[in-house]
């Protein structure tokens, strides 16, 4: 019979983000949104940086910007450790969207491959800030 809820641990380098029970759960992935339910097949799978979202026991859906990282499914439990996640109130809209130009002013004027895919991941990172920011904060 399958559970309504699982326990997720999400962990930040800074601190823990959030543990508890969630009804579910999407996660970015390498291959796209990764959807998770309680009775999961264990996995482990690489984050990154992207819009997290998590469902709580009472409905409430939760969201939130999350670095790059690594999920671990392991009995009926789900860890999430990432170098950075974010509540989209927490996050600087004005400092994202210069964090972006940045980015991409940086790919433009690239000088080796590891330049070139540090920017990239400054990019993605900066970008889903800005989208979960926008989806999270109702205007």
């Amino acid at each position: 019979m399958m559970s309504k809820t699982m326990h997720v641990s999400i962990l930040s380098a800074e601190s823990e983000f959030y543990s508890g029970e969630c009804q579910s759960l999407v996660v970015p992935t390498v291959d796209g949104q990764y959807g998770i339910l309680p009775d999961h097949c264990e996995v482990i799978s690489a984050i990154v940086p992207g819009e997290l979202k998590y469902t709580l026991p009472d409905g409430t859906e939760m969201l939130a910007a999350v670095s790059e990282g690594l999920l671990k499914i392991e009995n009926g439990e789900v860890l999430i450790l990432v170098d950075t996640s974010e509540h989209p109130e927490e996050i600087d809209e004005n400092r994202a969207r210069r964090e972006a130009a940045a980015a991409r002013e940086e790919l433009l004027q690239r000088r080796s491959m590891i330049e070139y895919r540090t920017a990239q991941a400054q990019l993605a990172r900066a970008l889903s800030r800005i989208r979960v920011r926008e989806h999270g904060i109702k205007h």
